[in-house]
C-alpha cells in the first residue's frame, strides 16, 4: 500500500529496465508518469526538465534515462557527458528537496566492488560525476537521493543487440553465428525483475537516503560460461566461436557487493542465471515465431 496513488516519474520509461519498472509500479497502485525519447522528453534541456516536473509534480523520480554506450572512443564523450551528467544535474535541480530522486548508477563507477578502479569509459566517467553531483546536492541543498548500481542486467524485453544476451540469443534463433570475444571477462549477471524490485524498495526506504549501493548477485560467471549456457538452452550443439573479435580494452570486473542492499532495503536476488536465461530465450522465441 506504500505506493498506492503516490505520484512517480520514471525517466527512460520506454527503455529495458524502465519499462519493467513502470509496469511494476502500476501494479503496486502508483500514479506513474513516464518520460523518454519516444515521448519527446529531452532531459539535456534544463527548461524542458523544469516544465516536466512542474506538470507531473512527482514525490519520487526514478532517473533511468541516459546515453548508454560503453565504447572506449573519444567520439562518445560529449554524448555520454550530456546524456548522463547534464541530464542528471537537470533532474536534481528540478526535483528539489520535496522529491526523492533514485538514480541508476553504473557498476563501472569507482566502488568497493571493483577496488575503486578508475572509470574505464566515458560513460562510466559521466556516471561517476553524476554520483558526485547527487552527493553535492544532498550536502548543500538537502536533496534526498539514492543511487542503485546494477551489474549486468539481462532478461525479457531487452532488445538492444549491442548487449550480449539479446545478441547471442537472436543469432542462435536465426541460425546465425555470433561474433564473440574470448569470453574471459567475469560478469555478475542479474535478472531484470530482481533489479526492478531493488528500485521499488529503494524508492521508499529511509535507510537508503543518501546512499549508493550495488544490485547484483555477488557471483562472477564469465562471458564464456554464460554464452555456453545460452547455447545449451537453445539446443545448439556447435561450439561458440570465441575469439572472433578482440576483447574490449580496460574492461572492469563487475562483481557486486550485495551486503549493503540487503542491509539498507532488505533486497536479495531471487532468480538464478540458468532460470533467467531460459525465461529470456522463451521471450525471444515468441518474437521470432
Amino acid at each position: 500500500m506504500e505506493w498506492q496513488d503516490r505520484r512517480v516519474l520514471v525517466t527512460g520509461a520506454s527503455g529495458f529496465i524502465g519499462a519493467h519498472l513502470v509496469r511494476r509500479l502500476a501494479e503496486l497502485g502508483a500514479d506513474v508518469h513516464g518520460a523518454s525519447r519516444s515521448t519527446g522528453a529531452d532531459l539535456r534541456d534544463a527548461g524542458a526538465v523544469t516544465a516536466l516536473f512542474a506538470t507531473v509534480r512527482p514525490e519520487v523520480v526514478f532517473h533511468l534515462a541516459g546515453e548508454v554506450n560503453g565504447a572506449r572512443d573519444v567520439s562518445v564523450v560529449r554524448a555520454t557527458l550530456e546524456g548522463n551528467l547534464t541530464a542528471t544535474v537537470n533532474v536534481l535541480t528540478a526535483a528539489g528537496p520535496g522529491c526523492r530522486v533514485v538514480l541508476a548508477g553504473s557498476s563501472e563507477e569507482p566502488r568497493p566492488g571493483n577496488g575503486h578502479c578508475p572509470p574505464p569509459s566515458p560513460y562510466a566517467m559521466a556516471k561517476a560525476a553524476a554520483t558526485g553531483y547527487a552527493e553535492l546536492y544532498h550536502r548543500l541543498w538537502g536533496q534526498p537521493y539514492t543511487i542503485v548500481r546494477p551489474t549486468m542486467v539481462y532478461g525479457p524485453g531487452q532488445r538492444d543487440t549491442a548487449k550480449l544476451v539479446p545478441y547471442v540469443t537472436l543469432a542462435l534463433l536465426r541460425g546465425d553465428k555470433p561474433r564473440l570475444t574470448s569470453g574471459a571477462k567475469p560478469v555478475d549477471w542479474v535478472y531484470v525483475d530482481d533489479v526492478v524490485e531493488a528500485f521499488v524498495l529503494a524508492g521508499l526506504s529511509e535507510r537508503a537516503l543518501g546512499q549508493a549501493f550495488d544490485v547484483g548477485t555477488g557471483t562472477r560467471v564469465s562471458v564464456r560460461e554464460a554464452v555456453e549456457l545460452l547455447y545449451r538452452i537453445a539446443g545448439e550443439e556447435s561450439p561458440p566461436p570465441f575469439g572472433t573479435v578482440p576483447d574490449r580494452p580496460l574492461d572492469v570486473p563487475q562483481t557486486a557487493d550485495p551486503g549493503p542492499a540487503l542491509e539498507l532495503i532488505g533486497w536479495r536476488p531471487r532468480t538464478g542465471l540458468e532460470e533467467g536465461l531460459r525465461r529470456t530465450v522463451r521471450w525471444f522465441e515468441g518474437l521470432t515465431e
